[in-house]
C-alpha cells in the first residue's frame, strides 16, 4: 500500500508568510505534499532502464546541431556523462557572470563587513549543500532502481553554482528597478536572466552562451513558464493613473514593490526552454508547463525539475540558517528575542530530535565564539540535510520529472521558521531596507540615463545590440551584469562633478 502524507497539519501550524515574497508553497509547507508518494525500495515499475537514456539526451549541448554529432568527453573523466558534467562546471566558474558575484549583494549590503556572504560565497555553500543532500539520498536509496538519476556531484555543483548568476547588483531591490523598466518589454526576473546568461549571454560561444549540457541547464529552471503567461500586473489604466498622480506630486518610482516580477523565464528563451524539454513525452511537456492563476497577482509555475528540487532545497537551506549566521555574527538577532520566537516554537513541534538540544544550540548560537557558532551552524544544516527524502509525483513519466527531493517534518517546519525569523526580523529591518532602497534608486536612475542617451553614454558593443535587437533588453543585460560596486561608482561617474576618470571602467 502507498503512503501519502497529510499536509493539512503542517501547514495550520506553520502558515505561510505573506512577508516572505517569492518563497510561494503551493498550498503546502511540509514534506511530501498530497500527489506524491514516499519512493519505495527495489525496483520501480515506472524507472526508465539503461543508461543510454542518461547519455544520450541529457549530455547534448545545443552546440552540437551545428557542430556535427555528439563525442563523448573524456578530458576530464573516463566517465563520458561525468565528464561533460564537470567541464559544465568549469565553464560556470570561469565566467564573468560567476565571477561578478563576489561583489553582489546576498542579504546584507556590501561595503559594512568583511565577513558575511556574497552572492559568491552563497553560491558555494550551495553547491555544498547540494552535494551533501545527494551523498544522504544516495545512501539512503541504495538498491532503488531510480537511485541512478540521483546527480552526481559534479552535475549538482554545476546547478548549483551557476543558480544565482542572473541576480542584479542590489539584491532583490535591483531586480524590482530594472523590472520597473522592463515590465512592457518583456520582463526582468533573476531567474529569467540566469537562463538568458546560461544560453545566450555566456563568453564560451557567440549564440549559444556557455553551451552547458541539457540536463545541467535544465536543473537551474525553478520556473518553467514565459513571461507573458504568467504575468499580472495591475489593470494598465489604474497603475497609469497611478503613476500620472504620483508624478504631479513629484513621488514617480518612489515606490516600485507592484512592478515585483512574476517569476518566469523571457518569451525571447522560449526556444531554449523548448530544446530543454524535448526528450520528454508531450503529455509530461505539457503538464510540466502548467501555471496556476492568482488573483491580482501574478500567475506561478507548480512543477521543477528532480536536479532542480535539490538545489532548491539546497538553496533554502543555505538562505536560512547561514544567513542567520551572518545576522548573528553582526549582532542583529537578540538572544531573549530568538527564545521568544523561534527556540520555543521549535521546543513545541512534535517529535523533534533537535528539541533535546536547543539549550546546547542556543549556548553555542550566542557564545560569542566563531567556534561556538559555528559548531551550532553546522549542526542545523546536517540536520537538514539528513531530514532530505525523495517523493515520486506519479502523474509524470519521466523520472527526472516524477522524482522530487523533499524534507520530511520536522526538517521543514524547523526551515520555514527560521526563514521566516530572519525575514522578519532582519531582512526587513529597515536599516538593511534603506540600503536596498538606495541601490533600487541607483539602478532606476542609471536604466533611465543610457535609455536617453544610448549612442552617447552606451559601451560600443551594447549600443550595437540596442540598435539592432531590443534596446531595452540590452539595457538591462548591460546594468544587472554590473556588481553593486561597479555600478555605484558608475552611478556616482555620471552624476558627481567630482568623480569620474576617462579610465575608469564599469
Amino acid at each position: 500500500m502507498i503512503r501519502r502524507h497529510n499536509s493539512d497539519a503542517a501547514s495550520a501550524l506553520w502558515p505561510a508568510n505573506p512577508r516572505r515574497k517569492g518563497r510561494v508553497h503551493h498550498g503546502f509547507r511540509n514534506s511530501v505534499p498530497a500527489g506524491r508518494r514516499p519512493l519505495q525500495s527495489g525496483h520501480d515499475t515506472h524507472a526508465f532502464t539503461g543508461s543510454a537514456h542518461l547519455n544520450h539526451n541529457w549530455i547534448r549541448r545545443r552546440s552540437d546541431g551545428a557542430h556535427g554529432k555528439y563525442q563523448r568527453d573524456t578530458d576530464f573523466s573516463n566517465d563520458a556523462a561525468d565528464g561533460d558534467f564537470q567541464r559544465d562546471r568549469a565553464r560556470i566558474i570561469h565566467s564573468a557572470s560567476f565571477r561578478a558575484l563576489q561583489s553582489k549583494t546576498q542579504v546584507l549590503g556590501l561595503g559594512e563587513s568583511d565577513f558575511y556572504r556574497t552572492r559568491l560565497t552563497h553560491s558555494l555553500e550551495v553547491a555544498q549543500i547540494g552535494s551533501g543532500i545527494c551523498e544522504w539520498l544516495k545512501k539512503k536509496n541504495t538498491g532503488a532502481t531510480d537511485a541512478v538519476w540521483i546527480p552526481s556531484f559534479s552535475l549538482i555543483e554545476a546547478i548549483c553554482l551557476a543558480h544565482d548568476i542572473g541576480h542584479s547588483p542590489f539584491g532583490h531591490g535591483g531586480e524590482v528597478a530594472l523590472n520597473a523598466r522592463m515590465y512592457r518589454h518583456g520582463g526582468f526576473e533573476a531567474n529569467g536572466q540566469t537562463l538568458r546568461i546560461l544560453a545566450r549571454l555566456g563568453e564560451y560561444s557567440t549564440s549559444d552562451g556557455l553551451d552547458l549540457t541539457r540536463r545541467t541547464m535544465l536543473g537551474t529552471i525553478k520556473y518553467p513558464a514565459l513571461y507573458s503567461t504568467v504575468a499580472n500586473y495591475r489593470s494598465a489604466s489604474e497603475h497609469q493613473a497611478g503613476m500620472e498622480a504620483a508624478r504631479g506630486r513629484g513621488f514617480a518610482d518612489l515606490n516600485i514593490d507592484h512592478l515585483a516580477p512574476p517569476k518566469c523565464i523571457y518569451d525571447n528563451e522560449h526556444d531554449v526552454l523548448d530544446w530543454l524539454l524535448d526528450p520528454f513525452s508531450a503529455a509530461d511537456r505539457e503538464r510540466f508547463r502548467t501555471v496556476v492563476p492568482r488573483e491580482g497577482k501574478h500567475a506561478r509555475s507548480i512543477h521543477k525539475p528532480f536536479d532542480t528540487s535539490i538545489m532548491e532545497l539546497a538553496d533554502d537551506i543555505a538562505y536560512g540558517i547561514h544567513d542567520l549566521e551572518d545576522a548573528l555574527t553582526l549582532g542583529l538577532v537578540d538572544r531573549e528575542h530568538w527564545r521568544e520566537h523561534v527556540a520555543a516554537k521549535l521546543a513545541a513541534m512534535p517529535e523533534n530530535p533537535v528539541t533535546a538540544k536547543l539549550d546546547d544550540i542556543d549556548r553555542d548560537l550566542f557564545s560569542g565564539t566563531a567556534q561556538g557558532r559555528k559548531h551550532a551552524i553546522s549542526r542545523l544544516v546536517r540536520f537538514l540535510i539528513q531530514s532530505t527524502t525523495l517523493v515520486a509525483q506519479d502523474e509524470f513519466e519521466a523520472p527526472l520529472l516524477r522524482l522530487q527531493a523533499s524534507m520530511t517534518e520536522p526538517g521543514r517546519g524547523m526551515l520555514n521558521l527560521i526563514k521566516d525569523y530572519v525575514m522578519d526580523h532582519v531582512i526587513f529591518r529597515p536599516e538593511l531596507q534603506h540600503l536596498q532602497y538606495k541601490g533600487q534608486r541607483v539602478m532606476i536612475q542609471l536604466f533611465d540615463i543610457f535609455e536617453a542617451n544610448p549612442r552617447r553614454l552606451l559601451p560600443h558593443d551594447v549600443f550595437a545590440r540596442f540598435e539592432n535587437e531590443d534596446g531595452h533588453r540590452a539595457i538591462a543585460d548591460y546594468l544587472s551584469a554590473m556588481t553593486d560596486v561597479s555600478a555605484g561608482k558608475l552611478y556616482h561617474k555620471l552624476m558627481s562633478p567630482a568623480s569620474g576618470s576617462i579610465y575608469d571602467r564599469p
